[in-house]
């Protein structure tokens, strides 16, 4: 089940929001755009009656239905949505510390444990020279598909960084993954690390 605290004060002023919009019966839709990432964004959004996916999570709040996009669900948990009133009028504020990498288990799908690896062991040691990685995909063969970036990008060193390190830390860890394929244009080499 998930949990994310929308505390009284912001279901207050969210229903205020939806009460002077044109639709009767609109809600919420709380989801992640760029799940997983450091451009994770945590976002709310109008929602009219009817235009809710079938796979959403629905929470009834005092007046009003909050959607939780399904592929979000693991980027939300632990999220809070707080509404401080001040002199200026006031501020929503959202804060969801699971968004640029999810809680994870051994049940947690396989790109959600790719991207926890990614970011929390891999890309700290790819920072030191300007670079990074991101899951672009898994393949229904099982391979990863990564995209490199920064000073990683047209490196030289790149096959040697994405065999011996990248894809041997990801199949220690995941042994249900058949292997790693690089889709990154490595021509570019404006940002490359030597």
């Amino acid at each position: 089940m998930l949990k994310v605290d929308i505390t009284e004060s912001a279901q207050e002023y969210l229903k205020g929001l939806l009460d002077n919009q044109e639709a009767e019966g609109m809600g919420i839709r709380m989801f992640v755009s760029n799940p997983g990432t450091a451009q994770a964004e945590t976002c709310i959004a109008y929602l009219k009656p009817g235009e809710g996916e079938d796979d959403d999570t629905v929470f009834e709040l005092n007046g009003f239905d909050a959607h939780f996009e399904a592929k979000s669900v693991p980027y939300l948990e632990d999220a809070k949505v707080d509404y401080s009133s001040d002199r200026m009028g006031g501020q929503l504020t959202i804060r969801a510390p699971n968004s640029k990498m999810p809680k994870i288990n051994d049940d947690s799908p396989l790109e959600d444990r790719v991207k926890y690896i990614l970011f929390n062991e891999v890309n700290p040691g790819l920072a030191a020279h300007g670079g990074n990685v991101t899951l672009a995909e898994i393949t229904e063969d099982k391979y990863a598909i990564l995209q490199f970036g920064g000073g990683c990008q047209g490196c030289s060193a790149v096959d040697m960084t994405l065999k011996q390190g990248v894809e041997k830390t990801l199949l220690e860890k995941l042994p249900e993954l058949k292997g790693v394929k690089d889709m990154t244009d490595h021509t570019d080499k404006s940002q490359a690390y030597y």
